[in-house]
């Protein structure tokens, strides 16, 4: 017999159920789905303590021939979770032993299963997982819809949190794409998730926003710039980001007095991408005395060298270097250890390796929306991490003082 057949990763079986449901229950908005969700987990706490009962009084009568007991009606209880109250009805029996273990005797509030649900989605777990997860613990079925209905609560909170206000000044913005697996109608495409990511004047990181799934262009970028300046940034001295289309001229609307700096990690790891191997160490030691050089016109120098020494070999290879110099070349008026904060995104790309750890069991997600909700969860679980500035940001900070004066908040 083979596999039932599936629409939109649901099976068949798992249809007919949800059309069911929703006859039964008149669904017609969101509103009426929770409702039935409350029922529904109403009902499955109600089936659950029944046969806890009658499992007990099995095992009694079964451990002690002269034992004797039977059913005597029901309680009425009220339970407490995130759905709002749900009210049951606990079976009582003659002897008054019955000890529940899905809601114990003087148990109201459930919604610390919802709480490992959300901690468990936050940690990378996939909807499945969950489900399995909740069955092994506690030893009942939750099932994948309602772990999503669960999750789904955070939206309101997800949107305030990409609304939130923000500081003023942000001396440092870096900018960098992820991408992930997202079913789209049955088909699996590759999806951006773009993280933007600020080191504030006390030079702590904050994960400003994460949007998804928008092509990369001027419109878009000055659209994500110009939500930034909406929500309280007035400042930014310098954004960093790799080769990401349309940034520079949107940079150029959104904050005039911004420089745009290159990750030069990118830029040397896509001017490597088509060396042979055996080249490839020289080639990098060469580049490094671009970066490493002393000043802007050392720097360039150094740049046309190296594009003599390998264009005999890969034509064309360091065109990207000279045609991109007006953006790689404001890392050279700081400070080796100024540079090594603006023109790498270690930083950010630190955060990206992070979002792929704890998600790397998801390996499709079902749309954007879960995407997003599992990259918020993740982003609170990696941020707790960030108590202390970036180092020695002290000097950094003196660098930026005089670099860009009259701009920090203090001056």
């Amino acid at each position: 017999m083979g596999r039932p057949r599936k629409y939109n990763g649901l099976s068949e079986e798992k249809r007919n159920m949800i059309s069911q449901l929703v006859e039964m229950y008149d669904i017609k908005t969101a509103a009426d789905i929770q409702e039935a969700l409350k029922d529904l987990l109403g009902g499955t706490i109600q089936n659950m303590l029944e046969a806890e009962l009658d499992t007990q009084m099995q095992e009694r009568s079964e451990g002690d021939p002269d034992y004797s007991d039977s059913r005597n009606g029901y309680k009425p209880k009220t339970l407490k979770s995130s759905m709002g109250e749900i009210p049951i009805s606990v079976p009582q029996d003659r002897n008054s032993d019955f000890e529940p273990q899905i809601v114990p005797k003087y148990a109201r509030d459930i919604s610390e299963i919802e709480g490992k649900i959300i901690s468990m989605y936050a940690r990378g777990f996939s909807v499945r997982q969950i489900s399995d997860q909740i069955k092994d613990i506690y030893g009942f079925d939750v099932s994948e819809g309602m772990v999503t209905a669960i999750t789904n609560k955070l939206l309101p909170e997800i949107e305030a949190w990409q609304k939130r206000p923000l500081s003023a000044v942000y001396p440092i913005v870096f900018i960098d794409a992820i991408v992930f697996n997202v079913r789209d109608n049955s088909v699996i495409r590759k999806t951006a998730a773009y993280v933007v990511m600020g080191i504030n004047e006390e030079g702590h990181k904050e994960v400003l926003s994460i949007t998804i799934g928008e092509n990369e262009r001027a419109k878009y970028w000055l659209s994500v710039l110009n939500e930034l300046k909406n929500r309280g940034v007035r400042d930014i001295f310098v954004l960093c980001a790799d080769g990401l289309t349309g940034i520079k001229e949107a940079i150029s609307a959104a904050f005039p007095m911004t420089e745009h700096q290159r990750c030069i990690v990118h830029v040397v790891r896509n001017t490597l991408k088509y060396v042979a191997e055996k080249d490839k160490k020289a080639f990098a030691n060469d580049l490094k005395t671009i970066y490493h050089a002393p000043d802007e016109q050392t720097g360039y120098t150094r740049m046309k060298v190296v594009a003599e020494v390998w264009n005999r070999k890969y034509p064309g290879v360091m065109k990207r270097w000279e045609d991109n110099w007006d953006v790689i070349s404001p890392m050279f008026k700081f400070s080796e250890g100024t540079r090594k904060v603006l023109y790498t995104t270690n930083a950010i790309e630190s955060l990206n390796s992070g979002f792929r750890r704890l998600n790397r069991s998801r390996s499709v997600f079902p749309n954007d929306m879960s995407l997003l909700k599992a990259l918020y969860l993740a982003s609170h679980e990696l941020t707790k991490k960030w108590t202390m500035p970036v180092r020695n940001w002290g000097a950094v900070y003196a660098e930026l003082a005089i670099m860009y004066p009259g701009r920090l908040s203090g001056s």
